[in-house]
């Protein structure tokens, strides 16, 4: 099945074109300002052809347009007709205790999306513009919603529950949901082929390290626990957000600035987390390279952010009783030896050895980097969130052809 894989922001729009069947991405690209002056799309097809737009994008709809153009242009596409696109899967951030799975969409759907914008006022309205444009220019394509939230929907009371008043929870939703579900079920499962060892029998730690950070207890093949919580601001230090924190610290912080609420949620979003400890950037390459040059600020920001990936490693250990593999994975986790070493540090307790050789190696494919001799794996593997959302749309899709048929 030839399926388009659209994620939609604030003023961009990522997208994939994949084969199921043969997982071939036949294009990509991204489309990128919408709504700004000087637009840009970004194309690139499967056998390397590469092309850049500026144009005049002035919303989600024009965005999608833009797509579906690339892919039908005769010197730069990769189909000659729409009714090639079989289906659409949308990355949606966040679905809430209402859509614990990936769905179809239809009208009730889309309702039941409307009312999780309050979870994800930041997110949803976005990927919803992203849905309705799909849905006005290819009205006859069937399309699934594939949430963020959804591969947490496992976690247990006692893990997903904050220490509030009850109420809160029933009345508001306040709990633990947790994000980048889709990488870390991808990850997961990646890491159970190559210990060669089935998904239900192994307890693996995620490490999803990028600009937005979290990890994920996954004990037998399911997520016990996870760093970020009702938002994704919770966790681990992450490029411009704060991670964990003291509550009472904010509201310190926010009588003392006279900080409205808007004020202070941005501060914990885009001011804090690398960016606010170092002064210097949110990069943790910019980091790295400060800190080695002895900037005392960018060392103190690299050691926050590798501690606290340390400490959740030894509690998600804890959590499920044992440990099998570590994986690291995104941007940072991917690219970063300085980081993995760091994060390790301490834990051959635990039974990880880390082979500096093998860490350092660089290499864009999975690979392991634990030593001979260590009890737990540790794995590099590159993240591949649009082809988890192009196989369950391809899923969906065919368990509704068999109900109809």
């Amino acid at each position: 099945m030839k399926i388009l894989i659209l994620n939609c922001g604030s003023s961009s729009i990522k997208y994939q074109f994949i084969e199921t069947e043969t997982r071939i991405v036949l294009a990509k690209g991204s489309v990128e300002r919408i709504g700004m002056k000087g637009a840009i799309l970004n194309h690139q097809r499967h056998d390397g052809d590469k092309v850049k737009l500026v144009g005049e994008i002035v919303d989600h709809q024009v965005g999608v347009e833009y797509i579906l153009s690339i892919l039908l242009s005769e010197n730069h596409g990769v189909i000659k007709d729409r009714l090639e696109i079989e289906a659409v899967g949308h990355r949606v951030v966040h679905g809430g205790e209402r859509f614990t799975g990936s769905v179809l969409i239809n009208e009730e759907v889309m309702d039941g999306l409307q009312e999780c914008i309050e979870l994800a006022p930041l997110h949803n309205p976005h990927n919803i513009k992203g849905i309705r444009a799909s849905q006005r220019l290819l009205p006859s394509v069937p399309m699934v919603g594939v949430f963020d939230t959804a591969f947490h929907h496992t976690l247990p009371d006692y893990a997903f529950n904050y220490g509030l008043p009850y109420v809160l929870y029933k009345r508001y939703g306040i709990r633990r949901y947790g994000f980048h579900g889709s990488s870390h079920l991808y990850v997961s499962q990646r890491a159970a082929v190559l210990l060669e060892k089935p998904i239900d029998t192994v307890n693996v730690i995620t490490c999803h390290l990028g600009n937005g950070c979290s990890m994920a207890a996954v004990k037998g093949g399911k997520s016990v626990d996870t760093t970020m919580g009702f938002t994704p601001v919770e966790g681990l230090l992450m490029g411009t957000r704060c991670g964990d924190l003291d509550p009472a610290a904010i509201l310190h912080i926010m009588g003392q600035e006279g900080l409205s609420l808007s004020e202070a949620n941005a501060m914990l979003n885009k001011h804090s987390g690398m960016y606010g400890i170092s002064g210097v950037s949110s990069d943790m390459r910019e980091i790295i390279q400060e800190a080695e040059k002895g900037h005392p600020r960018a060392k103190l920001a690299f050691d926050v952010f590798c501690y606290r990936v340390r400490k959740y490693i030894g509690a998600y250990a804890a959590a499920m009783g044992g440990l099998d593999a570590i994986v690291f994975t995104g941007g940072i986790g991917e690219n970063a030896p300085q980081v993995r070493a760091a994060s390790l540090i301490g834990l051959e307790f635990l039974g990880v050895v880390l082979d500096p050789g093998l860490n350092t190696w660089s290499s864009q494919s999975e690979r392991a980097i634990h030593d001979q001799n260590s009890k737990v794996a540790v794995i590099v593997i590159p993240t591949n969130e649009e082809l988890v959302i192009a196989i369950d749309t391809d899923r969906i899709i065919s368990e509704k052809k068999k109900a109809t048929s």
